[in-house]
């Protein structure tokens, strides 16, 4: 067993998010273990670009009102407690509604190469965000 001191919080960077974002490592999987964790906090109406996992991603909301969408257009609007599972190569984006705070975990996997497991794409369009936060 071993205690994992508190990582430092840093501001996410601003070519993958819209709005102020912040990201504080949980866990980063010594081998065999692949796993990466982290608290993600997201400011009112901040977003995430468009983007995919090679092995898939996991998003555990642990406080406010999230927003999860996908390239078919289809929005969830996610609470604290839910939990939504974003399968291998789902282009799909995810961030706090306009009006409160929403963090998460995210849990996700390394590719077994060790390359980056995220392939970021372009930003959110502001009303393709808008249209969704009615939802």
């Amino acid at each position: 067993m071993e205690l994992k001191p508190v990582a430092a919080t840093a501001k996410a960077p601003a070519q993958n998010f819209t709005g102020d974002v912040y990201l504080t490592p949980i866990y980063s999987g010594t081998a065999p273990s692949r796993m990466t964790v982290a608290l993600v906090r997201f400011t009112p109406g901040a977003h995430t670009n468009w983007h995919s996992h090679a092995v898939g991603q996991t998003l555990h909301v642990t406080d406010g009102i999230g927003l999860v969408g996908t390239r078919d257009g289809r929005v969830l609007r996610v609470r604290a407690g839910d939990t939504v599972v974003c399968p291998p190569g789902e282009e799909h984006w995810h961030g706090a509604a306009a009006d409160t705070f929403m963090s998460h975990l995210a849990m996700l996997e390394a590719n077994p190469d060790g390359s980056d497991p995220t392939t970021w794409l372009e930003p959110v369009a502001d009303d393709q965000y808008r249209l969704a936060d009615r939802t």
